[in-house]
């Protein structure tokens, strides 16, 4: 960010804690704003980074077809209604056709839609589309549980409901396939 850009909106967030009450020149909040700005840039970080050169900079050509599963995945993301956050765990799943590709590339995955102003549902089925359209494997299943501060903090405060999501696709559309993928995510730790 420039530093006009970065100083203007330093101010503007001077202002929103005047407004809030606060006094934003007592030495707590001196640094808070730059912090502000410093926290929203890495947390909206996903918006910069290229999905298509993570899954397609490390596939491998194999002869398997059984599935791969990363789970516990920890998410971290902010609700784009009200910008707090919400976090869990991701798994994915899938069926390799003719490649794999390299295992810490699911996560950066997950990590670059988490990384955006998000909801659940579009943060599960935007990790599934973006494996099924540059991996083109058999079948691909995408699993997100979720806590959600917005839920807890606020409204309903509701402490101990967590969202589940799921996006299926391919050959995890099959009840087959998806059972074998649930049971896979929820087994017993190493």
């Amino acid at each position: 960010m420039e530093q006009a850009s970065y100083q203007y909106h330093c101010e503007k967030l001077k202002e929103l804690l005047t407004s809030l009450g606060e006094d934003p020149e007592r030495d707590g909040l001196l640094k808070t704003p730059g912090r502000v700005i410093d926290s929203l840039q890495f947390l909206t970080s996903g918006y910069t980074e290229d999905v298509e050169s993570v899954l397609t900079g490390a596939l491998f050509d194999v002869d398997y077809q059984d599935m791969v599963v990363v789970r516990d995945i920890e998410i971290y993301s902010m609700c784009e209604h009200h910008m707090l956050p919400f976090y869990g765990r991701c798994h994915v799943g899938y069926i390799p056709r003719d490649k794999v590709v390299g295992l810490s590339k699911l996560p950066r995955v997950v990590d670059i839609f988490s990384r955006r102003l998000q909801v659940q549902e579009r943060l599960t089925h935007q990790i599934s589309e973006a494996i099924e359209q540059y991996l083109k494997p058999l079948g691909v299943g995408v699993v997100v549980e979720a806590y959600h501060l917005c839920m807890m903090m606020r409204g309903v405060t509701k402490q101990n409901s967590f969202t589940l999501t799921s996006s299926m696709r391919g050959t995890f559309q099959n009840l087959e396939t998806r059972n074998e993928f649930f049971s896979l995510i929820r087994s017993q730790k190493l």
